[in-house]
Parts: structure tokens; sequence; C-alpha cells
């Protein structure tokens, strides 16, 4: 239990009724979960809004409720704020004891890279004996233990929560991935990052923020919210890089392979046997794919670096650092074709991959992508995706991804509207996911190269709001088994 008045500390509110002087058992802000000992957030959702629910929870025998907008009932105490979603991430912290104060958390934002470098940061800082904590789309991590993910970044309790945990297993160090919506919705109030990484940005989650500039300010406003202790390390080589540093606080660094930077990678081999890279001057081989990767590996070393690790002992661990699921894996059958799962669900990621598969191979081969859109998420990338996979690729099969509650038709019919007339030929459509895959792996020849884009690491399918089991991975796996008998 917790006094009122103690995890109110350093939040901005007025006390329209009742009294601070309540302990406290939990924070909620769903209305079913509110009882005589929780604090009630009424906070404006996308589908509902909170305060049409002050009246149950008060019903229900809450008697503390923090609102935008008050009622006349002075038998409970109720907190106005400008914000309530603000004032839970800032309670939350309180309630928790400020966890993120108590350990180095490093926040990972940008539209692609967010859990590969997470992942990698996590892998990094175990081998180099810290107990290191991970909250990331795939998966989050207290030291090796692993606890379920079902959002980017979660709820701010939920956050606040695994935070605790962390400090209390002795976690020094936490790396976060830190979505647009997170920062929107005010996941992240009340933390205190020792450091925040920029990837890049590219077209996506324009459904949800409506317009690219709203998107780019969605990222800024993390870097913006950094303190005068913290960096700031952003890759300078995407034309939006430079932005995110404009009015922080924080110390200013640079990653890139392209442009003058604090840190400086160059690449010069590329294999799917790994990379070799020259960093700063040193060279490496790495077990990772693709410049994408070398992004990725070049921002591991740089906040290695700003966390004041040893240079030579992160740069032998960063040869033994592995691939991230769903990540560019790639399994070949005996019969000599390489399959490649990867998670490209924009259209950049996409070409991403694309590119890194057209420069790893001989040209004596066919590259197959199959590729889908989600349902339910920005329409505007669908023909963007088909142009880019016909584009860069040798036969191209559009498929299903989550439809969740669309049409995949619909969807497919979408994406092929993207698809040029002097590509019409290479297309096919077909909406079973398993089925295209299939056809892919029926079609394919000894060193042909296949692409299965779009879920990676995700082991569902979500159609009509249902979730069905589904594994890219395990699919190509079992057709390349039965294929190898």
């Amino acid at each position: 239990m917790k006094h009122l008045h103690d995890i109110l500390k350093g939040v901005d509110y007025e006390l329209v009724s009742g009294t601070t002087e309540h302990e406290v058992s939990e924070l909620v802000f769903d209305s079913r979960k509110a009882t005589a000992s929780t604090v009630f957030f009424a906070i404006r959702g996308t589908q509902v809004d909170g305060h049409s629910f002050i009246s149950q929870v008060i019903e229900q025998g809450c008697s503390i409720i923090v609102c935008e907008e008050t009622i006349a009932n002075d038998s409970v105490t109720q907190i106005k704020v400008e914000n309530s979603s603000r004032a839970l991430g800032e309670m939350a912290s309180n309630f928790f004891g400020n966890p993120s104060s108590r350990l180095s958390l490093i926040g990972i934002t940008g539209t692609n890279g967010k859990t590969t470098t997470t992942t990698l940061l996590h892998q990094m800082f175990m081998r180099l004996g810290y107990e290191t904590g991970l909250l990331s789309t795939v998966e989050n991590k207290i030291g090796n233990t692993v606890i379920p993910s079902t959002h980017t970044t979660p709820n701010p309790v939920e956050l606040n929560r695994l935070l605790a945990e962390m400090v209390d297993e002795g976690c020094a160090f936490c790396f976060m991935e830190v979505s647009s919506h997170a920062v929107v919705q005010h996941r992240i109030a009340g933390l205190e990052f020792k450091g925040g990484v920029f990837t890049n940005i590219t077209h996506d989650h324009l459904d949800y923020h409506g317009t690219f500039a709203e998107y780019i300010k969605a990222k800024k406003a993390f870097f913006d919210s950094l303190g005068s202790d913290a960096f700031a390390l952003t890759n300078s080589d995407d034309k939006n890089g430079m932005v995110m540093l404009q009015n922080t606080k924080a110390q200013k660094q640079t990653y890139a392979l392209k442009t003058p930077s604090d840190f400086k990678a160059k690449v010069i081999e590329n294999q799917f046997s790994g990379l070799v890279l020259n960093i700063n001057g040193t060279e490496l081989w790495t077990r990772l794919i693709g410049d994408f990767n070398a992004y990725n590996l070049l921002a591991v070393y740089g906040v290695s670096m700003l966390l004041e690790q040893d240079k030579m002992e992160v740069l032998t661990i960063m040869s033994q650092l592995e691939s991230v699921s769903g990540r560019f894996q790639f399994i070949r059958s005996k019969s000599g074709i390489t399959a490649i799962v990867d998670y490209a669900h924009t259209p950049d990621a996409l070409e991403n991959v694309l590119k890194t598969i057209s420069n790893i191979r001989t040209r004596n081969e066919t590259v197959y992508t199959i590729v889908g859109c989600g349902g339910d998420r920005d329409k505007t990338k669908r023909p963007k995706m088909a142009a880019i996979a016909c584009e860069l690729s040798d036969k191209v099969i559009i498929t299903s991804d989550n439809p969740r509650s669309e049409d995949p038709a619909v969807i497919i019919e979408e994406m092929m509207s993207g698809v040029e007339g002097q590509y019409f030929k290479k297309t096919l459509s077909i909406q079973d996911r398993e089925q295209a895959i299939k056809t892919a792996v029926s079609m394919a020849e000894e060193n042909d190269i296949i692409l299965v884009a779009g879920k990676g690491h995700e082991t569902y399918q979500e159609i009509k709001g249902v979730k069905h089991d589904f594994d890219d991975l395990k699919i190509v796996k079992e057709l390349f088994e039965k294929l190898d008998k």
C-alpha cells in the first residue's frame, strides 16, 4: 500500500474534493478493476472515454478519481489534471519508487531497427557481465528470464512494475523500445532516461498520426524530453536524424555509414555468412547481414561507448552477437534453396531487405518475394509495398498478412493497384498465406532465394479478431523437410 500524497509528488494537479490522505493498493484505468483501495484514471482513449465510467466506479466503491473533467460529487476524492494519461505515467513511476532513476534506462525509437537494436544491446550488456533488462516488441526480459510482450511499449503501470522488478533483480541497465504511440499516449511520462537513440523514420503509422509531420513530431518529442545528464544518439544518414537533436538538452551524438559522425562504420564485406565492418578504424566480422544491420550494430557500439564500456571488449562481443528472431532469419534446404523470414512491414524495411539480398546474390538465381499488408493499419503503404517487391524481385506473390477486421481480398486488391503493367506476368495473388509460401517453395530451384516478409517473429495470424497459430519460419522449415526427403 502507498500513500496517495506520496504518489502525487511532482504531479501538477488540483484537488477538487476529498483528501490525499488515502492508502492506495493499485492504479487502474480499466473501470472493471476499480475497487475501494484503487485510484481510477479517467483516460480519453481512441475508442472509449474513461470519464463515462466515473459513476460506475464510484458505485463499485472506488473513492479516488483522477480526471480531466470533474463531476458533482463531493463524497469522493477528485484529482483534476490537464492530461490523465500523463498523470498515470507520473504517478505510476512514484507508486513503484521511481525505478527508472535506479538503473540506466536507454530508449530506442525509429520506424525500423528498434527491436534489433534493443535486443543486441541486451545481448551486449549481458555478455559484458551486467544484469540487464529488455523491453521490446518480441519479448521482455529481466536478465535471462523471458516475460511475454503484448505491446511495443507497455502501459505505464506495467512498464514501471517491470522496471521495479528489474531493479529488485539487480539490473544496472534496461534497453527499451519507445514507439511513437507510447510518446503521444504519455506511456513514458515520469520515466528518467539515461539516453535515447534514433534509428530512422520512414512511412508508417499514418493511420494513427495522420501526417508524416505529426509522426516526426512524436519521435522528436522523446528527445525533447531528455535531460541534460542524458545522451541523444541519432542516425545522421537519415534526412530527419538531425531534426531529433534540435531542441534536446541531452549530449548530442551521431552515427552513420555515409556522413561524418561521432561513430562511423564502413561495410567491407556483405555476405550470407555475415558482415565485415570497419568501425572507427577497427575492422571486425559479425554474424549479422545487410547494411540495415550495419546501422543497428553501429548504434550498439555508440551506446556502449557512451555508457563508458571498454572499446576492445565491446568490439570482441559484437562479433558474437546473434540475429534477432524474425529479423533476416534465413534457412537453407538440402536442395540449395535459401528462405529468409523478415518482419519487414513498411516500404522502407522491405526495400532494405530486398536490396541486401540484391547485394549478396550472384544473379544466377531467382528471388521470390511473398508479402502482404496488415488490416486496420495505414492503407497508403499497400501499393508502395507491392511496387517495391515487384521492382526488386524476380517473382512476387501478394498474400494476406494479419487482415484483422478487414477483408484480405480487398487488402490484396489495394496492394495490386501498385503493380505496374510490365510486372503483371511475374506477380501472383494468393490469399491463403500458407498456400502462398507452398507455391514459392514448389517453384523454387537450387540457389533460388525466397523472402517471406511482413510477420517475422509473430506466431499467429489475426483474422476477424481471432488469432490463429501461424509461424512463417515453422512453415518454411516443414516444407523444406518434405522437399528434402
